[in-house]
């Protein structure tokens, strides 16, 4: 090599860029296939624990034949919700949230459980003078101790107004999975016996006056 020479720079041939690129390439795919897998394993352990359907209380519907004699109408149910809270689900344990059978809000899941108790009474009025509206002012549970708190107020058309709160207990578990279906499970009784107290209280036959 003759002094003053030149050298050319150092350049990668086109043979090992694409080998670069494939390499580069190959990690990517790598890393997408994971991130894949791992939110797939995310959704996976993710389940859903749906309250069962809605089943009439024999006790409030003989309450109803006798006390709303001239039938009755039912309208809007509303609810309060906490921090963080959706109208038709709750998370349980952050294992899956108890929702209603239908995705309806558990203000509407209680509204349908109190027409049905109406029907099978055979005092539904839609059109009746009197209708019944509810909000329903705070539900949430514990898995932990196996308890269901659900506050509900009726009010009336003629201007009368009532309020019952339920404590509903029931057997669950340590572990979670077993515990959210349990809590699920115990939400119609619960409200079984939330609708009880409203019919059974004194106060019930003067909304329907």
């Amino acid at each position: 090599m003759q002094a003053g020479t030149v050298m050319p720079a150092a350049t990668l041939c086109p043979t090992n860029h694409r080998a670069a690129k494939r390499h580069v390439s190959g990690k990517r795919m790598k890393k997408t296939i994971a991130l894949v897998s791992l939110a797939s394993a995310v959704l996976a352990g993710c389940s859903t624990y749906a309250v069962p359907r809605y089943s009439i209380s024999a006790d409030n519907v003989t309450a109803l034949k006798t006390a709303a004699v001239n039938g009755v109408g039912v309208g809007a149910f509303t609810q309060t919700l906490s921090a963080n809270q959706h109208p038709n689900e709750i998370m349980c344990r952050g294992v899956g949230p108890i929702k209603t059978q239908d995705g309806e809000p558990f203000a509407e899941f209680i509204r349908r459980a109190f027409i049905s108790e109406l029907k099978i009474a055979g005092v539904y009025a839609p059109t009746a003078p009197i209708q019944l509206t509810g909000h329903l002012d705070s539900i949430d549970f514990s898995s932990t101790s196996g308890i269901w708190n659900l506050t509900l107020t009726v009010t009336s058309s003629n201007g009368q107004h009532m309020q019952v709160a339920e404590k509903y207990t029931y057997t669950t578990s340590y572990y979670g999975e077993t515990a959210c279906n349990q809590t699920a499970q115990a939400l119609m009784p619960a409200v079984q016996d939330l609708i009880g107290k409203v019919v059974h209280a004194p106060e019930f036959a003067s909304l329907l006056k």
